[in-house]
């Protein structure tokens, strides 16, 4: 039987590589590296420190530690006993995160010492946990035990996984709702895995600065050397780019895999001093990338470099892709006049269809439409990539799932539709769609029309009013120093009267800043914009 435990194929890679570096990292203030071989028996020594402290296959540990050499280790570790890691993005705000931790009831909780803290602050989403583990000492965390690594001989028998056993639960940013979490197999890691070495040729001789720690484990799976860039990966637009910079020319780095707010202020920060990246693979993902933004970043790696734009979602990545070439030279022109965002083709083993939007459970697929080629519709896949079900969530799970015989489809939550060469275009979010009584209007062909006007930085394309009848609302962020307000709204209504699908928007706001995710800061709040839009609209 195949052993499709995580943890095992990094241990495999681990025992081919032996001395090369596996990792780098900030420890202490200061540049620490770790080779395969030191990487692997640290992973031992944790699964055995683990062990020691009760931690048993099936359990749910909450792991609230920074990306780090303990991160990584930890991670394999917990796989290898068999553990459920739940992984959450703690820059998701209080209340997000004390909900999605009580949501999936922990058995364990190991982390920094202000985790540690945060557990007792807030008690009631952690009333199942029978053991705090710290990573690290303080005052927060007297009589808790930290955990220290125990010194191994030997390796740690693994749990051996099957294909649809539970690896981890990761929660969704939560864009249009409270985060769910999901429910990731060690298939799906196995699936990932394979997709990620060969559609993207990633592996051996690899060096990675992952703009998301979680990719860092993937990457030292495939044989590459991961470094931790010294930033906070829960506010991807504050990084500083001298710091992230600086890594990527001193450990010269070959790939790396962010969003695109890391990637915008990292390439404005290199095309004004001139800088020229060794990095030769770029992906950016977690929010619609610009033709502009891919050119600019083309601009400060090598001729040869690629930049790939992948698609998919935390319930199923990744679903499609495109190389930047394609997105300057082809797509993005189309993407300008309101066609919407091309995403690319499918990746192998993914099967990708639109079908006509149905609100409510879809029990079965006999029950959907597939659209015809160029009409807007739902977007749903299925493949290896694909989860089957958000984690103590069952009505959530059924509403984002399609039965298919043995098998099933993923909502996507997005509309899209295919073209003539079989490549998905988005179009947005489902739940964003604004309806009118001169029909739908979807965000991202509306908003596309009013970001060619030179002053607006980004806009927004909100609905008030009763589902139907709403009445469309363009709000916008704008750049520099604005004309004055009237003489911008008139240049906007010009350019909406300009295309069919915005020559109904008449009414214009000014934000000074959108609110958004915390993960990707791009996927904008639309329900609280359009709050605030409806407040202003009925005292014009």
């Amino acid at each position: 039987m195949m052993d499709f435990n995580i943890a095992g194929a990094f241990k495999n890679t681990a025992a081919r590589l032996g001395d090369r570096t596996a990792l780098v990292a900030l420890e202490k203030k200061r540049w620490q590296q770790w080779s395969f071989t030191e990487l692997s028996r640290n992973c031992d020594g944790f699964a055995a420190a683990l062990a020691g402290q009760g931690v048993r296959q099936g359990d749910r540990v909450i792991l609230m530690v920074r990306p780090s050499m303990a991160f990584f280790c930890l991670t394999f570790a917990l796989f290898q006993l068999g553990a459920v890691v739940i992984l959450i993005d703690p820059g998701m705000g209080y209340r997000n995160l004390l909900r999605c931790i009580g949501s999936v009831q922990p058995d364990i909780l190991i982390g920094i010492p202000r985790a540690i803290l945060f557990s007792r602050l807030f008690p009631r989403p952690f009333a199942g946990v029978r053991k705090r583990l710290s990573v690290g000492r303080s005052l927060f965390t007297a009589g808790i035990t930290a955990l220290q690594l125990t010194p191994q001989n030997r390796a740690v028998i693994a749990y051996q996984a099957e294909k649809d056993h539970l690896a981890a639960i990761i929660f969704t940013t939560g864009s249009t709702g409270p985060p769910k979490g999901v429910e990731y197999t060690h298939g799906i890691f196995h699936a990932q895995l394979r997709l990620i070495r060969d559609f993207y040729g990633i592996g051996t001789g690899d060096i990675d600065q992952p703009g998301f720690p979680l990719f860092g484990l993937f990457s030292t799976a495939l044989g590459a050397q991961a470094v931790i860039p010294d930033m906070d990966p829960s506010r991807p637009a504050h990084v500083d780019p001298a710091k992230f910079v600086q890594t990527l020319m001193a450990h010269q780095v070959t790939y790396s895999f962010g969003s695109p707010a890391i990637w915008n202020v990292v390439s404005q920060y290199c095309s004004d001093r001139s800088i020229v990246l060794p990095v030769k693979k770029i992906l950016m993902a977690g929010a619609p990338v610009s033709g502009e933004l891919v050119a600019r970043v083309q601009k400060i790696m090598p001729a040869d470099g690629q930049i790939f734009t992948p698609y998919g979602a935390t319930e199923s990545l990744p679903v499609a892709s495109i190389e930047g070439r394609e997105i300057v030279s082809h797509t993005w022109p189309r993407t300008r006049a309101g066609k919407g965002v091309c995403v690319g083709r499918a990746l192998p083993e993914v099967d990708l269809r639109i079908i006509k939007v149905m609100t409510g459970q879809i029990a079965s697929w006999h029950e959907v439409q597939e659209v015809p080629i160029n009409t807007v519709g739902e977007i749903v896949v299925r493949g290896p990539i694909v989860t089957r079900a958000y984690a103590f969530q069952e009505a959530a799970t059924r509403l984002a799932k399609i039965a298919d015989g043995t098998r099933f489809w993923h909502r996507m939550g997005d509309v899209g539709y295919l073209d003539e060469q079989q490549r998905l275009w988005f179009c947005g979010r489902l739940a964003h769609r604004v309806t009118t009584v001169h029909g739908v209007l979807d965000t991202i062909p509306c908003e596309a029309v009013f970001n060619r006007h030179p002053q607006v930085r980004r806009s927004a394309l909100v609905g008030i009013g009763k589902p139907d009848q709403q009445v469309p609302v363009i709000v916008v962020e704008v750049t520099g120093k604005a004309t004055g307000r009237e003489q911008l709204f008139a240049e906007l209504r010009e350019l909406a009267l300009g295309y069919p699908q915005t020559k109904y928007i008449e009414h214009f706001l000014i934000h000074r800043c959108f609110p958004v995710d915390i993960r990707h800061n791009a996927k904008i709040f639309r329900e609280q914009l359009a709050s605030w839009a409806a407040k202003r609209v009925e005292h014009e």
